[in-house]
């Protein structure tokens, strides 16, 4: 498929402004096009169509949105959803990471994560404002977490085991993600991913699910793997660990 065809894809056309605010955006990351990135990408995110990749490093992503930041270019981009490009979602994520009002940073956490469709977007996107707001990040990570939608629950236990594995820690939490039940890949692997990190930070709460075998059989195995890879865990750790490998 040819950019000009692609270039078509996911602009809605409600009013000439809004898509020429988004093409404008589509232009500045076509021209920071690598295409040797783009396949190594493509090939690190395998659930995407390789065509959709544009092939922008992170660095210079994190620049334009850092130009872009405020610009009408960029509000008339984050209201045209969805995107064509895996990089222009990947922006999108960086866009939303710019805004410092609570409130308008969720709503637009919110419009966007439907559109997620990839671990790499999912992962990269982490507000700082939802730091100072924790109280209420918390409540619509409970809603996350019961979403249809897998990078929406991915995205709901990334920003728990981000914000609340330290200070704000509450053992209850560590039951939320066990009863998240998913056949889904990215899931499970974002689930043994809290565990392992939970093991490093809260290591007693999480020895606990651990050894009470709460977690289906992969993301038990899994969670305990990464603990074991981890240099935040003790060598007496680790081998309290591998004894509650299951088969």
């Amino acid at each position: 498929m040819t950019d000009k065809k692609m270039c078509g894809k996911g602009l809605h056309k409600e009013d000439a402004g809004r898509a020429e605010g988004a093409l404008k955006v589509r232009d500045s990351l076509m021209a920071l096009r690598d295409i040797k990135y783009r396949d190594f990408q493509s090939a690190l995110v395998p659930n995407i169509d390789p065509q959709t990749v544009i092939g922008v490093r992170m660095p210079l992503l994190r620049r334009l949105a850092g130009q872009l930041a405020g610009s009408r270019e960029a509000e008339e981009f984050l209201l045209d959803l969805p995107h064509a490009f895996y990089d222009e979602n990947v922006l999108h994520g960086k866009l939303i990471e710019k805004i410092r009002d609570y409130d308008r940073c969720m709503a637009a956490v919110e419009a966007f994560l439907p559109y997620v469709d990839n671990w790499a977007v999912c992962d990269t996107m982490s507000p700082r404002v939802f730091g100072r707001h924790r109280p209420q990040l918390l409540e619509k990570i409970r809603v996350w977490l019961e979403d249809s939608h897998p990078y929406t629950v991915r995205f709901g236990i990334g920003m728990l085991m981000s914000h609340f594995l330290d200070e704000d820690f509450d053992p209850a939490q560590m039951e939320w993600v066990v009863a998240v039940h998913s056949e889904e890949y990215y899931v499970n692997m974002m689930r043994a991913w809290y565990f392992a990190t939970a093991l490093a930070k809260q290591y007693d709460a999480a020895y606990g699910v651990i050894r009470d075998g709460k977690l289906e059989l992969w993301t038990h195995n899994k969670a305990i793997q990464k603990a074991v890879e981890s240099r935040r865990i003790t060598d007496e750790q680790k081998e309290a660990l591998r004894a509650l490998r299951q088969r």
